[in-house]
């Protein structure tokens, strides 16, 4: 069966040049997660962070931005 959102991710504010973290719960452990925006795939590096544990996947989003929303 497919990974499904037990918790969905929740809107975030955060202030242009600050940090947003969001997070969302899946129904299974260590499932492969591919975060985007828009059509773009989100990948590693000094603007993004991101960091899965169990059931619980995180994205980290450094330097923010007015595009970043």
């Amino acid at each position: 069966l497919p990974a499904l959102f037990k918790q969905e991710l929740q809107n975030t504010e955060a202030e242009e040049g600050g940090t947003a973290t969001l997070r969302c719960e899946l129904t299974k452990p260590n499932a492969p997660v591919e975060w985007r925006k828009g059509d773009t795939t989100l990948y590693p590096g000094l603007k993004y962070e991101m960091k899965q544990q169990g059931s619980t996947a995180e994205l980290v989003i450094y330097d923010l931005e007015l595009d970043d929303s």
